[in-house]
C-alpha cells in the first residue's frame, strides 16, 4: 500500500465523517435504495446463497463479479438485504479512500497542499457523487480502487525500483473486476507510467519487461472474467441483448462525444469541464517539456492523473454502438476532472492557494453539494411512479400467494424482487435466469410447469423477455391467468389444475 501523508489522512477521515452524515441525510429522505440498479445490485449479491439453485453462478457475467461478491455474506442479513445498509458501508469507506487518494496523488505529484485541498473538494461537494456514496451502486468503488491504482503507478513511476509492486498489480485486478470504466484507466496509466519511468532514465527494455510483468494481472483478471461469462451465459462476453439499441447515438462519435461532454456538465458543471480540458493540456505540458533538476525530467509524472479521465472510453464504445445515453456513464469523469485540477493549480505554487478557493467557489455556484435536483438524483426517482403503481400487485400477489414459484426476469424485475423483501419474499421464492435450464425450460414452455405465479414487466425497453414471449406466442400463458397489473407490471397466477 502506498504511504499517505498527514495531510491525506485527514482529509480522508473528514470524508468518512462527511459520508455517514450524507448516507444518514438520504436515508432518512427515502432516496438510498430509489435507483432500480441499486435495489439490482443487492438482488445479485443476496442470490448467490437465497436460489432455487445456490452456487457461485448466481453471481451473473454482465455486471462485473466484485462489488457482489464482496456483499454477498452481509446481505444474507435481511437487514442488510432490505436496507442496504453493508453495501452503503462499502460506498462510504470507498468515498473516504479516494478523497484519501486524490490528495497523495497531487501532493505527490506537485508538493502543493492547497492543489490536494482542492482536488479532495472537488469531488467530495459534487452532489452526484455525495449522493452515489450513499447507495449500494459500485460506482464509488470504482471510485477509490481507480484512485489508488493511479496512485500505486504513480509511486511506482517516480520510484528507482524497475519491478512494479504486486500491490499495483492486485488493485488493478480488484478494480477491472468492479465495472468495466476501470479497464481503460488501467491501460491508459499503466503506458503512462511506463513513459515516466522511461522519462526518468530507465532503459527502454528495462521498463517494457516490468510493464509486461505488471500486465499479467489485468489479462488474468479479463481471461478469469470472460471464462466466468462462458460457464454461466454460454457467451464469452455479453455486449448485448439487455438493452433496446437507440439509433440517436448510435455510429454517430462526434454527436456521442458532444453527448458526453453535456453530460459531464450537467454533472458537475460548465466551469469544472472547461477547467479540466485546460488542466489537462497544462499536464500533458508541463510533463514533456525539458525543464529538469539534477538531471532529471522530475515533471514527467504530471501525465498521470489523466489517466483517471480514460473512463470516457466506456461511454463512448457503449453510446457509439447503440446503448443508449445514461448520464450516469459520465460521473467517472468527475475523478479525473478533479485530480487534473487539482494538480495543475498546484503548480501556480503561492498563488495555489487563492486559486484553489475561487475554483471551489465558482464550481459550487454550478452545483452546489445536496442538490436535489442534481442527475443522479433525478434519474434514481425515475422508477418511483412505477413504484406506487407496483404497490397494487404487491398487495394482490401477498394476499393470493400460496407458497410456490414466481417467474419473473431478473434482468427486468430486479429491484422489484428486492422491494418484496419488504413482504417476506426471497430470491428463492423466484425463477429467474440465473436458475439455468429450468428458467430455459420455462421460457421455451410456458410458466405453468414450472411456476404457480409469473410476474411480466410489459413497458420498459419495450418488455422484457417474458413479455415478448407472450407478443410471440400467445398461447405461451396456457394455463395462466391474468389476476392484476400496476406499474407496467402484470400479474399472472396458473389455474388450477394446470401445471401439466
Amino acid at each position: 500500500m502506498p504511504t499517505f501523508d498527514p495531510l491525506s489522512r485527514v482529509l480522508g477521515a473528514l470524508a468518512a465523517l462527511l459520508g455517514v452524515a450524507t448516507a444518514w441525510h438520504y436515508s432518512a429522505a427515502g432516496l438510498a435504495l430509489s435507483h432500480y440498479d441499486a435495489k439490482a445490485h443487492l438482488v445479485v449479491a443476496r442470490r448467490i446463497f437465497d436460489s432455487i439453485t445456490p452456487n457461485w453462478e448466481q453471481i451473473g457475467a454482465v455486471w462485473l463479479p466484485l462489488p457482489h461478491a464482496l456483499n454477498a455474506l452481509p446481505v444474507q442479513i435481511d437487514f442488510m438485504y432490505r436496507t442496504g445498509a453493508s453495501a452503503i458501508a462499502i460506498s462510504v469507506v470507498s468515498f473516504a479512500v479516494t478523497v484519501a487518494c486524490l490528495s497523495a496523488l497531487v501532493l505527490r505529484l506537485t508538493g502543493s497542499g492547497a492543489g490536494a485541498v482542492l482536488a479532495a473538494a472537488l469531488f467530495a461537494i459534487n452532489p452526484n457523487v455525495l449522493y452515489l456514496q450513499s447507495t449500494p451502486m459500485t460506482e464509488p468503488l470504482l471510485f477509490a480502487l481507480s484512485a489508488l491504482m493511479v496512485l500505486h503507478l504513480t509511486g511506482w513511476a517516480l520510484s528507482d525500483d524497475l519491478p512494479a509492486p504486486r500491490a499495483a498489480g492486485w488493485t488493478i485486478v480488484a478494480a477491472m473486476l468492479t465495472r468495466y470504466e476501470a479497464w481503460p484507466i488501467a491501460a491508459t496509466a499503466m503506458v503512462l507510467a511506463a513513459w515516466v519511468k522511461w522519462r526518468r532514465g530507465a532503459a527502454v527494455t528495462a521498463v517494457a519487461g516490468s510493464v509486461m510483468q505488471l500486465a499479467r494481472y489485468p489479462a488474468g483478471a479479463i481471461v478469469f472474467f470472460v471464462i466466468m461469462s462462458w460457464i454461466t451465459t454460454g457467451e464469452w462476453f455479453v455486449t448485448g441483448g439487455f438493452y433496446v439499441p437507440d439509433a440517436t447515438l448510435q455510429g454517430k462519435p462526434q454527436a456521442v462525444y458532444d453527448a458526453i461532454i453535456e453530460g459531464a456538465s450537467d454533472l458537475a458543471g460548465a466551469r469544472m469541464v472547461l477547467l479540466s480540458k485546460i488542466a489537462a493540456i497544462v499536464l500533458l505540458v508541463a510533463a514533456v517539456r525539458k525543464a529538469r533538476r539534477k538531471g532529471v525530467p522530475y515533471n514527467a509524472g504530471l501525465v498521470l492523473p489523466i489517466a483517471l479521465l480514460a473512463s470516457a472510453a466506456l461511454p463512448f464504445y457503449a453510446f457509439v454502438s447503440g446503448h443508449p445515453f445514461r448520464i450516469r456513464y459520465e460521473v467517472p469523469l468527475i475523478l479525473g476532472a478533479a485530480a487534473c485540477i487539482g494538480a495543475a493549480t498546484g503548480l501556480l505554487r503561492r498563488a495555489a492557494a487563492p486559486a484553489a478557493i475561487a475554483i471551489v467557489l465558482a464550481v459550487m455556484l454550478q452545483t452546489p453539494p445536496f442538490d436535489r435536483q442534481a442527475p443522479m438524483i433525478v434519474e434514481a426517482q425515475l422508477d418511483r411512479k412505477n413504484g406506487e403503481g407496483r404497490r397494487a400487485v404487491t398487495a394482490c400477489l401477498s394476499r393470493g400467494y400460496d407458497g410456490t414459484t414466481i417467474m419473473a426476469s431478473m434482468g427486468a424485475l430486479a429491484h422489484y424482487m428486492q422491494e418484496l423483501s419488504l413482504e417476506g419474499f426471497a430470491i428463492a421464492d423466484f425463477l429467474h435466469e440465473g436458475n439455468g435450464p429450468i428458467w430455459d425450460l420455462a421460457v421455451s414452455r410456458g410458466p405453468a410447469p414450472f411456476a404457480g405465479w409469473a410476474l411480466v414487466e410489459e413497458a420498459a425497453e419495450g418488455g422484457d423477455i417474458l413479455s415478448q414471449r407472450i407478443k410471440a406466442q400467445p398461447r405461451w400463458l396456457a394455463g395462466m391467468e391474468r389476476v392484476c397489473e400496476g406499474g407496467n407490471v402484470a400479474l399472472y397466477r396458473r389455474i388450477a389444475n394446470s401445471s401439466s
